[in-house]
């Protein structure tokens, strides 16, 4: 559905202050409470926050910048800048000086919000590089004395050059398909594109979002992932500002089981790598029980996944089943799930990369649903979603209400409805190869079921075609190499080749245990025979023999530590970067052909 004139997220975000002004709208982590801010404040906070903007001559449609840990200012920030007409843009708190050099000259932004000391060094570094910078605000407990930076408080008290009425007519000038946010791709290959998010885009979507999942004001969302991934921003902020249900800042990402178990949120977004942590604590706990108790455990799980099962067909358990659910839950759900911080979930999502299907069979055995959802940044996040009542794991869900998804002739996933991007800022090029007639071209490959239910095969420019004119996905292939005991990440390789090799990471803790069970001592367990024997076997028995000879894995090189993002491996989001790690490990490849 399209937004009406006044129906956009900065119209959302003020009437709370009219219809629930003491209600809470976010809680911080101080001392040992959470201590609530409510919409009365909330709002008041904003509208300083945006008076203090224009005081400082932000423009409609220039950029705010902001760069740290999800905290209220880093709202408030983007907020703040949609509000006078202008567009809120984040930045990773892992990106280097040069790369937020990047953003914030290809954004011309002149103002940047920035955490602490650490995020203001990156500053600091590059600052005879950033030509269209003039203030960087310092959030709060941070103080730099430093003419181009300006702490909380003095910020905010520039506010008082600005009056009410002069921000009222920048809102009231706001048109609904003007840029109201940019979004960094993460850059898989070369530097970052920005994606156009408009006020319409913004606003449709969350408002589909809040009548998908039936979201009310006494909802509860923890917000922990990067804000300047649509995913986590369209939760804690936009979402927030639709329905007005309270946010929960983490306070650290080491925090996080801690501060679910807190919490215990109604709403939840994980990405595969959290729900994999936490299923690995479970298992574990599990695996502890013995006897008696690991019967009534083993016996519970069957019991939520044909529950669950029933649920995601649309059908409520009924009869023995509902009974044996009752005992269940008493026995073993309503003790497991408080433990990990899900009590109180009844929406929980995984997004931003494909996930293993025995991930959500597992946590489907505990009584509890994720819905796995598809999407980009340039649809505003959501392509396809799994849904209450109408679930298939192993797919991405259905298509997200009112757009269209298809696929074209060489099964590349189209979307189009309000909430398809603008464009890339300042890319024309890239724009029209995206964005054809109405309908963004994702680069990804899917299938569709009879039920309209999406399964995605691949990315477009991943497909490896062997010397033998062989076409190959590696999505599968290398899920089902990251499913093995002691494989952390997985990249396969063979363009160009006779057969296809794999560049393998190890999980670490199970790599210990491992070690330790085989009594391996004081050894680099990536060259011991032992570890590269167990894989061998575990890719023969549990990985070749579900694919064509052709797609099967003949050789594979395990790696010294695992891809990280520092290391240059992996984007903010924790997608792998291909490229970068081939070429870095070009001789280790040329190894395994060797004598080809």
């Amino acid at each position: 559905m399209a937004a009406s004139k006044r129906d956009s997220i900065i119209d959302r975000f003020q009437q709370h202050r009219r219809v629930r002004p003491a209600a809470p709208a976010y809680y911080e982590r101080l001392g040992a409470a959470w201590v609530p801010t409510s919409w009365e404040e909330y709002v008041s906070q904003v509208r300083t926050a945006a008076r203090a903007l224009m005081t400082l001559g932000v423009q409609p449609g220039q950029v705010v910048c902001m760069l740290g840990f999800n905290r209220p200012e880093w709202a408030i920030g983007q907020v703040a800048a949609m509000m006078v007409g202008g567009v809120g843009a984040g930045i990773y708190t892992t990106n280097s000086p040069s790369e937020v050099q990047y953003i914030l000259n290809h954004s011309e932004a002149p103002v940047v919000l920035l955490e602490n000391e650490g995020q203001w060094a990156k500053i600091k570094e590059v600052r005879d590089r950033l030509p269209h910078l003039r203030t960087a605000v310092l959030m709060r407990g941070t103080k730099v004395n430093d003419p181009l930076a300006l702490n909380w408080e003095a910020f905010l008290a520039l506010a008082a050059d600005t009056t009410e009425a002069d921000l009222d007519a920048r809102i009231a000038a706001i048109e609904m398909e003007q840029l109201a946010s940019l979004i960094y791709t993460s850059g898989t290959t070369g530097p970052p594109k920005a994606v156009m998010l408009s006020h319409t885009n913004l606003a449709s979507t969350a408002r589909n979002g809040q009548e998908l999942f039936r979201l009310t004001p006494n909802d509860v969302l923890l917000s922990y992932l990067p804000l300047s991934h649509i995913a986590e921003q369209m939760f804690t902020i936009h979402t927030a500002a639709t329905v007005g249900f309270p946010i929960y800042y983490a306070e650290s990402l080491t925090k996080l089981p801690d501060n679910l178990r807190e919490v215990q949120p109604t709403v939840f977004f994980g990405v595969p790598g959290v729900w994999e942590r936490f299923r690995g604590r479970v298992a574990e706990r599990l695996g502890e029980a013995h006897g008696a108790r690991k019967r009534i455990a083993d016996w519970a799980q069957t019991v939520g996944r044909e529950v669950v099962a029933e649920r995601n067909a649309g059908r409520q358990p009924g009869g023995a089943l509902a009974a044996k659910y009752k005992v269940a839950e008493r026995l073993v759900f309503g003790k497991v799930k408080p433990l990990l911080g899900f009590s109180r979930t009844r929406v929980a999502v995984s997004g931003a990369a494909a996930i293993d299907p025995a991930i959500l069979e597992f946590f489907s055995g505990l009584d509890v649903t994720i819905y796995e959802v598809y999407g980009q940044s340039e649809g505003c996040g959501p392509t396809t979603f799994n849904r209450p009542g109408a679930t298939k794991i192993g797919t991405t869900g259905q298509a997200w209400p009112g757009s269209e998804v298809k696929l074209a002739p060489d099964g590349e996933i189209l979307l189009r409805g309000p909430n398809v991007f603008m464009g890339y800022y300042k890319d024309a090029a890239a724009t029209a190869d995206t964005l054809i007639n109405g309908w963004l071209h994702s680069g990804d490959l899917g299938r569709f079921d009879e039920d309209g239910f999406l399964t995605i095969v691949g990315r477009k420019k991943d497909i490896i075609i062997t010397s033998g004119g062989k076409n190959i996905a590696p999505r599968n292939i290398e899920a089902a190499l990251k499913n093995l005991e002691l494989v952390g990440d997985a990249v396969l390789v063979g363009e160009g080749r006779k057969y296809l090799c794999a560049l393998l990471t190890l999980d670490l803790e199970k790599a210990e245990r491992f070690a330790e069970a085989n009594g391996i001592v004081g050894a680099a367990l990536h060259s011991h025979p032992k570890v590269i024997e167990a894989i061998q076997a575990d890719i023969d028995e549990q990985v070749n023999t579900q694919f064509a000879r052709v797609e099967q894995v003949r050789k594979f090189t395990l790696l010294p530590k695992p891809f990280s993002i520092e290391g240059g491996e992996m984007t903010p989001t924790l997608k792998l970067k291909r490229k970068n790690i081939c070429d870095m490990h070009l001789g280790e490849i040329e190894a395994m052909y060797a004598e080809e």
